[in-house]
């Protein structure tokens, strides 16, 4: 285990790896940093860090100069934005594959935007001097190549309140699949694990969420060793569909479904003017779903205790309140 699993200060919390800049770390071209309060301040009381910076670990040091992204023939190459023969493609990739033994033992990592060795997404790509917004730095493409399930996000759009809630609630599903596999795996582990989390799917798209259901129920007839990474892959790919209000709405009406012979007349009218609040824009998820959580308290239903819907995350991050 790293030394950060293993600190009494830190080994209650989720640990994710982060670009190093992102922490404070002076590893920037220029000797500098790119701090995020946000992350330090936040989401450090849930989730210790891992930072690394593959520019400093293949031994570029600071100052230093910028690399860019470059397709030279029919590769991909990172070069030197001043000296062309400055080509450190092979050793950023050696870099990525070098880290294997504890990107297995993180649960998410948030990565520096724009970057042409850590960016996730729409890194510049230079064919001679005209670059286009298509690429994606090697370092992390090698990272997410080995690992396609690790919930992986750029720190520039953890600013977006629904990519923010989306990647921390993959990061919190992540660790409960990393927990049932090492408790032992098995079909009714699987089948429990997908019944807690569908009402999420259904917020995300209820037409893949519906279809992984089919799939899941079809599948008891393979090897589960050989099931399990297809179904988790999947179940990542749709959680990376941003979750719509309408979806949202559709999976509140069915909670409220439950509560249909509880709830006297006021009380049905002051959750249905909730919902309709909320679809309209005019109150955040956190209030409907604050009412309901009364309702169930009052009146428990065993399928919506057990669900995750309603508490994705700690409540602590807010993350509810800007959606």
């Amino acid at each position: 285990m790293t030394s950060e699993a293993a600190d009494p200060e830190t080994r209650d919390k989720l640990l994710i790896g982060v670009s190093s800049c992102r922490v404070g770390e002076m590893v920037r071209f220029d000797g500098g940093h790119k701090q995020s309060r946000y992350i330090l301040d936040t989401l450090g009381r849930f989730f210790s860090f891992r930072p690394f910076c593959p520019e400093m670990a293949i031994g570029l040091g600071v100052p230093r100069e910028t690399i860019r992204l470059a397709d030279i023939g029919s590769q991909r190459r990172a070069i030197g934005n001043k000296t062309a023969d400055l080509d450190v493609t092979d050793a950023l990739i050696e870099s990525a594959q070098a880290q294997r033994n504890w990107h297995q033992q993180i649960y998410g990592y948030i990565v520096k935007k724009d970057s042409p060795s850590c960016g996730m997404e729409r890194v510049r790509v230079y064919h001679g001097e005209q670059p286009q917004r298509n690429g994606i730095g090697l370092y992390t493409e090698t990272m997410m190549r080995n690992f396609p399930a690790l919930p992986v996000e750029e720190e520039g759009r953890l600013g977006d309140p629904v990519l923010r809630e989306g990647f921390i609630k993959r990061v919190f599903i992540y660790k409960r699949w990393q927990d049932m596999l090492a408790d032992g795996i098995d079909w009714s582990a699987l089948t429990e694990f997908h019944a807690r989390h569908k009402l999420i799917l259904y917020s995300h798209n209820q037409e893949l969420g519906r279809g992984l259901d089919r799939e899941l129920a079809a599948a008891h007839d393979q090897p589960i060793e050989d099931y399990a990474p297809r179904y988790l892959n999947q179940l990542m790919q749709l959680l990376k569909i941003s979750a719509k209000r309408s979806n949202h709405v559709n999976v509140l009406e069915h909670i409220r479904g439950y509560l249909k012979k509880e709830l006297d007349k006021d009380d049905k009218k002051e959750l249905s003017d909730s919902i309709e609040k909320y679809r309209l824009g005019l109150l955040p998820l956190i209030v409907p779903i604050t009412l309901l959580r009364h309702h169930f308290r009052k009146y428990p239903n065993d399928y919506i205790d057990r669900s995750y819907y309603m508490r994705p995350h700690p409540d602590e991050l807010m993350l509810l309140n800007s959606l």
